[in-house]
């Protein structure tokens, strides 16, 4: 438990703990992360490469943590932790440790490892062997070439085969009953001996490839054996450490990761009890340190796939911690969940065109286009209200809740498919206005970041070039003022979250929008806006466009 260095009269102790998984930290809690932040920027107790702007190989980030916790005797403190381990695998005694050591000298985990390792290596070392890897060449080129010969025979037994049909059909039109006896007596030897000949020959390439085929087999079941004994122990070893994580509570009650991840179907995520959160609170239960706030950091380089910044504060991730936290501060009071408030009560949905086909909107920034799970208040239900007998699906694209703009519905099925087809084929032009966090060097151009959901955090967005979707998005600059940019988006493809990414990415344009929650720092509001908007009409086939400038 560390001591402030700061001064805290004056600061107000909060009511409620930390919502982990959207909050804005509170001011101990930014202190907290500050005086940890000078740690780290001073310390020599560990090696690990953060870098923190260069893109090197072997560079990476690590989010960092916090939290606040008050004694028995109502000193104030904080704990400190990392996620995951450090490159020189350490713990400082800054940090607290892990929930469970899984790399401790003696610990199974570790034993386990190192027989894994060692399998790993045999395993390397038959296949990469040079004798194996020229038997098994010969093998499949002798193998390939006996398939390509026997296919040659088969093909030439059913010519010989059609021959004889023909003859035989010949035979018995112009030969005699005796003459023809007799072709059919040759006949039938004639395929015997072919059918006879094919057999010996298949007989022969067998023993051909008999000696280095079974030398190959035992060579290769000896391969699949190792394959099969490493992932048996690496599964006896997943399943130890699942119940070895034992996580405790404020009222002591200990729940093993397996527990606390009942589905049988779905095992805990990997990494799940490494993450910052569930060591900070495990320390805090240990010792009977009341928790009072928390804040998550990230500090260093970016990754490549997902989106962090330097300094940065983020909540703790939906996959792996959510079901951890969620037995953990069990019984504490908590902040509201800011993201189950109907923020868009109180706002107008302003309709700027409407005829028979079609209805255009202004929707405003925190405000759904279609219901979701918890919040049910969106442009589609306002509209479905408003116009209840309406035929068409109305939804024909979707804005981000957080983004504000211009948004078209149909009231038609027909209208609907029309201008469903428009967006398809990408003849609908759509201009966005964003205001980014930095100064950017371009003028124009264009970012192509293929993306996917982030399967452990949604509905946070990855640059995946392995398994994303194509994603292209056109910009020009506008105006560059006061360390910011104003910029048009000119989006070519439509993946969730596509502008937000493009902006914020290291390999985008390393800026991300002001107020974006996700990839950037919370403000008021995020400042995306859909301007402008052209298509033709699903009806009258005339060119409508719409032009609605941004509030900020």
């Amino acid at each position: 438990m560390h001591s402030f260095s700061t001064d805290l009269s004056g600061i107000k102790t909060p009511e409620n703990f930390t919502f982990p998984f959207y909050y804005q930290p509170h001011q101990l809690a930014k202190i907290a992360a500050k005086q940890l932040q000078d740690y780290l920027e001073k310390q020599q107790d560990f090696k690990h490469n953060f870098v923190f702007f260069d893109d090197k190989t072997n560079a990476i980030g690590k989010m960092f943590g916090v939290l606040v916790v008050k004694d028995n005797h109502n000193n104030f403190g904080f704990l400190a932790a990392f996620s995951g381990k450090l490159a020189d695998e350490t713990c400082p005694d800054y940090f607290v440790p892990p929930v469970f050591n899984l790399r401790s000298k003696n610990s199974f985990y570790r034993k386990g490892e190192i027989e894994i390792e060692q399998l790993s290596e045999d395993l390397a070392s038959l296949e990469s062997n040079i004798d194996y890897l020229k038997l098994k060449k010969k093998v499949n080129k002798l193998t390939k070439a006996i398939e390509e010969d026997l296919a040659f025979q088969r093909k030439k037994m059913k010519v010989a085969k059609k021959d004889r049909k023909l003859r035989k059909k010949e035979g018995s039109n112009t030969l005699s009953k005796k003459e023809f006896a007799l072709l059919l007596q040759k006949l039938e030897q004639e395929s015997f001996n072919d059918q006879f000949f094919y057999k010996e020959l298949v007989t022969y390439y067998d023993d051909k490839i008999a000696k280095d085929k079974k030398q190959l087999i035992h060579l290769e079941e000896k391969i699949a054996f190792l394959k099969s004994e490493r992932k048996r122990i690496s599964a006896n070893l997943q399943q130890t450490l699942f119940e070895k994580f034992q996580f405790l509570n404020q009222q002591k009650e200990s729940k093993a990761l397996i527990e606390i991840f009942n589905n049988p179907e779905i095992k805990p995520p990997a990494g799940a009890g490494e993450c910052a959160a569930p060591k900070l609170l495990q320390f805090a239960f240990l010792n009977d340190l009341k928790p009072i706030c928390m804040a998550e950091f990230w500090w260093g380089i970016s990754p490549n796939s997902a989106i962090r910044k330097h300094k940065n504060y983020y909540p703790a991730c939906q996959s792996r911690c959510k079901p951890i936290l969620n037995h953990m501060l069990k019984g504490i009071k908590m902040d509201e969940n800011l993201l189950l408030q109907q923020a868009a009560e109180n706002l107008e949905l302003e309709i700027i065109f409407e005829d028979d086909a079609i209805i255009v909107v202004n929707k405003p920034a925190e405000f759904l286009s279609v219901p979701g799970k918890e919040l049910t208040d969106s442009v589609y239900s306002r509209i479905k209200e408003k116009y209840p007998n309406a035929t068409g699906p109305l939804i024909v694209h979707r804005l981000d809740m957080s983004t504000s703009g211009i948004l078209v519905l149909t009231k038609t099925k027909e209208a609907n498919k029309i201008l469903q087809s428009q967006f398809i084929n990408r003849t609908v032009r759509k201009r966005y206005v964003a205001l980014l966090d930095g100064d950017i060097n371009k003028e124009k151009g264009t970012i192509k970041l293929p993306l996917r959901v982030d399967l452990d955090d949604r509905p946070k967005q990855l640059v995946c070039f392995e398994h994303g979707k194509n994603a292209e998005t056109y910009y020009e600059v506008i105006e560059r003022k006061n360390n910011k940019t104003s910029i048009y988006f000119y989006p070519i493809t439509g993946r969730t979250h596509q502008l937000r990414v493009h902006a914020a990415h290291k390999n985008g344009l390393n800026s991300p929008i002001i107020g974006d929650d996700l990839y950037g720092k919370k403000q008021n509001r995020l400042h995306l806006h859909a301007e402008f908007i052209c298509f033709l009409h699903p009806s009258t086939r005339e060119k409508m466009s719409f032009r609605i400038a941004p509030e900020f």
